[in-house]
């Protein structure tokens, strides 16, 4: 069983150079808006591309994966994702720039289900929020590797590298990852996936959750250069350090599930936590910067500490032979929200102010610390 190991790596480094994409772009927003002339709103739709191409393929790739197994289907998608990126290096054009980065999600979005399903089936439940978590850490990894490295390349060679750290995941991955039962998924499971309230529920908590982490995420560095005045270099370490902040929270939140043998109590906690961290982030965005950084990064940190724990709990609620189906409509609600955030969070700083957009992100987590009661009383 030490072979776990080698797939938890395996699809950890997969999820990272996807996650690098979505995550790591942010960091530099403003190249990307000043290499293409872009609006506020256009650098959002830039930012929200990727997660509206995965959206678009999250369930058929799950699905897929239930029925071909992993290995195929992380190579063949997170490859052509990379070949995508290599390309879009050369883009001259925001409808140019956004196809491309529409494609290269749709490709890319293989690799949730296929790792998730992957390391679920090598580890038991005991040691399963913790291997999760790993798993899911890999997304902090990707955006700190975007923020400490992105910065310092052009435009053009940040997508190309990107193109190359998804190509070199898909060759390891393909090697590497194997399936130790390979259970098909049958025609009475499928229904089953779709028609589960509690998968909806818990798919409904990951969606009010990601709003926050969105908003942060996307915006932070363009609120701290634009408003505050901190160089381009100073804003995306900070970015990192909310980065390396989240992947240690998420390693040890699943860990702590583990322990409580609950995956409901510890999301619950979270979102509460959450919440405050955001309302005080607000409060002080016109205050001192030695205040207003450490609020960004605990409210950062905390605003994806829980993802490891609600993908373990979807997993978990569905079962290995349907994991993949499971995961992957928990996905697609997650990046329906995660496609909309940025815009709508562009809209309403443009309509009103910074302070309002952040304080509205602040209701979300609490909706979903409301949304897991009926699941923790049973």
């Amino acid at each position: 069983m030490s072979y776990r190991w080698t797939v938890l790596a395996a699809g950890t480094g997969a999820q990272a150079s996807f996650a690098t994409i979505g995550i790591g772009l942010p960091a530099i927003a403003p190249a990307i808006r000043d290499a293409l002339g872009l609006s506020l709103a256009q650098v959002g739709a830039i930012l929200s591309s990727h997660w509206l191409g995965t959206l678009v393929t999250l369930v058929p790739w799950g699905f897929l994966t239930d029925r071909v197994g992993e290995r195929l289907v992380l190579a063949t998608g997170l490859g052509t994702c990379g070949v995508l990126l290599v390309v879009a290096a050369q883009a001259d054009s925001f409808w140019e720039l956004y196809a491309l980065l529409f494609l290269s999600g749709a490709a890319g979005a293989s690799v949730n289900a296929a790792t998730g399903r992957a390391v679920m089936g090598w580890f038991e439940v005991s040691e399963r929020g913790l291997a999760l978590g790993i798993r899911q850490a890999a997304v902090p990894v990707g955006g700190l590797l975007g923020a400490l490295i992105l910065p310092f390349l052009t435009v053009s060679q940040a997508y190309a590298s990107l193109g190359a750290f998804c190509l070199i995941a898909a060759v390891v991955g393909a090697v590497l990852i194997r399936d130790p039962a390979g259970t098909p998924l049958k025609a009475d499971e499928v229904e089953w996936t779709v028609r589960d309230r509690r998968l909806w529920r818990l798919s409904a908590v990951s969606g009010f959750y990601v709003v926050a982490q969105m908003a942060i995420l996307s915006f932070v560095v363009l609120y701290l250069h634009d408003e505050r005045g901190l160089g381009k270099g100073e804003a995306a370490a900070v970015l990192g350090v909310v980065q390396v902040a989240a992947m240690i929270l998420r390693v040890a939140a699943g860990r702590w599930s583990d322990t409580l043998r609950s995956r409901i109590a510890p999301l619950q906690r979270i979102g509460l936590a959450m919440t405050v961290a955001v309302v005080l982030a607000t409060v002080l965005l016109n205050g001192p910067l030695v205040l207003l950084v450490p609020a960004f990064v605990v409210a950062g940190a905390l605003s994806m500490a829980w993802n490891g724990i609600a993908f373990t709990a979807v997993a978990e609620l569905a079962g290995r032979a349907r994991a993949g189906a499971a995961l992957s409509v928990q996905q697609t609600v997650l990046s329906l929200v995660a496609v909309g955030t940025p815009i709508a969070f562009a809209a309403v700083v443009s309509a009103g102010s910074w302070t309002l957009a952040y304080g509205l992100c602040a209701l979300f987590p609490l909706a979903g610390w409301l949304t897991l009661r009926p699941l923790r009383e049973r």
